[in-house]
């Protein structure tokens, strides 16, 4: 009695590897052909034609299938890839850890990769497991059992409008369950990122992780410190970007994934003003990202490093230092540190410089540097940036209001806003007008030789 029972719990636990996938009919995923791209259709059809099976893949299926519309399109199919790039005009083959073809059509492109094979022994590593390279190709099957997530390795068929799915995908994505394809810790080890990948889909989902799925991050944590900095920045991106960042940013600290990532994380949200403006900035993001507007990465982390470098920049002045070379030592300290853990793109940092750099020349209202901050690229960033430190009481709101309403004056409002500045009254010992240099006083010969001269 004892022995069937345990024999029936192991084989509710230990799920069996199907021979062969669910075939799910439009009926019953109701994908809106609609909201698919015409290019990866037409990518689809054009492989297909060829003798090659081609599907959707990914993603897009998992969005389709929960009614959001796809942000980009992948296909898999059976090509390699010069076979692929054989049969489109405009394609071409990238990637070294992984091979794809790019497949363009004007702005769109359809990133068209080729079934690969699950890791293997004889696959390169890295002394942790992280695989290094993963060129090795495979059938359909071995693709789905290689993939991350059982929610992201559906495989959808435009032509037929068919979901063939391996691994339960779609049943868990009903359910909201975020579910590891074989064992998670082997899988974390291959690739650290899947464990933020993880908890992005989750959150993104509003659903939960699946519990041998959860286990092994918090001691396996650690593993991102071994994967490129710009792949960690690739993550970190999407998951500020994905619509709920506040969320994905509590439960990283929740799942221990956090100094991986954000090294500063924790003493900022430690700090109440700077989580105050950090919740401000990822709010007004998944703002943005709601209602469909695009979102500066540049923008974006300015933002969350913000209270860090306002915190070295007071300590600097404190200490004697004068205000913009305080700031540019303290600008510089905080992306040092967080360089050596996240890849922050140089032309990024350089725009968060920018903005930064923007925020006490705003306290100076002179005509002639007004309109020189007007001529600076990142001359609106930095305004809506004051706004958010206006929000958070770190300047004077009115002045922050003045000027958003000169970023969004036209020319004459702009010449308008900035004669009646000049005619306002100034307050008593804050005159601008420009003070006379000391009379240079006259070398004593000099004095001696005019003097004899006159007498």
């Amino acid at each position: 009695m004892l022995a069937n029972t345990i024999k029936g719990l192991v084989k509710r636990l230990v799920k069996p590897k199907r021979a062969v996938p669910d075939r799910i009919s439009r009926e019953q995923h109701g994908i809106d052909r609609r909201l698919v791209s015409r290019h990866a259709i037409k990518v689809c059809e054009t492989l297909q034609q060829a003798g090659f099976d081609a599907y959707i893949v990914g993603g897009a299926v998992r969005d389709l299938i929960i009614g959001l519309e796809p942000k980009d399109f992948d296909v898999a199919t059976n090509a390699t890839p010069e076979q692929i790039r054989s049969l489109f005009r405009r394609a071409r083959i990238i990637g070294r850890r992984f091979q794809l073809v790019h497949v363009v059509f004007g702005q769109e492109i359809i990133e068209t990769s080729t079934f690969r094979a699950p890791a293997s022994n004889g696959q390169m590593t890295d002394d942790h497991g992280r695989i290094l390279r993963d060129n090795v190709f495979g059938s359909q099957k071995q693709d789905a059992e290689r993939r991350d997530l059982t929610i992201n390795a559906l495989y959808y068929d435009p032509i037929t409008e068919t979901v063939i799915d391996f691994h339960e995908g779609v049943p868990d994505l009903k359910n909201r369950v975020v579910r590891m394809i074989g064992d998670p810790a082997t899988r974390y080890r291959e690739d650290p990122v899947r464990m933020l990948r993880a908890v992005r889909f989750a959150v993104k989902l509003n659903g939960k992780i699946e519990s041998a799925t959860q286990a092994p991050i918090a001691e396996l944590a650690d593993l991102l410190g071994n994967v490129p900095a710009a792949r960690v920045f690739d993550e970190m991106l999407k998951l500020l970007t994905c619509g709920q960042a506040m969320e994905c940013v509590k439960q990283l600290r929740t799942h221990g994934l956090h100094s991986g990532t954000l090294p500063l994380l924790d003493v900022i949200l430690e700090d109440p003003e700077g989580q105050a403006f950090i919740e401000l900035a990822l709010e007004r993001t998944d703002k943005r990202i709601r209602v469909g507007k695009s979102v500066s990465p540049s923008f974006l982390f300015a933002a969350l490093l913000w209270p860090q470098v306002r915190s070295q920049w007071q300590r600097l002045c404190a200490d004697g230092e004068q205000r913009i070379p305080a700031l540019s030592e303290a600008a510089d300290q905080v992306l040092d540190a967080q360089t050596e853990k996240l890849a922050i793109n140089r032309r990024f940092s350089s725009d968060m410089r920018d903005i930064w750099f923007m925020q006490p020349r705003f306290e100076r209202r002179l005509p002639k540097a007004i309109y020189r901050l007007f001529e600076q690229p990142r001359f609106r960033a930095a305004v809506d940036f004051m706004q958010m430190r206006a929000a958070c009481h770190e300047v004077d709101s009115v002045l922050a209001q003045w000027w958003m309403d000169l970023a969004d004056a036209n020319d004459e409002g702009r010449s308008d806003m900035i004669q009646a500045l000049a005619e306002e009254p100034r307050e008593e010992g804050v005159a601008t007008k420009r003070r006379r240099r000391p009379r240079r006083k006259k070398p004593a010969d000099a004095a001696a030789l005019q003097s004899s001269s006159v007498s």
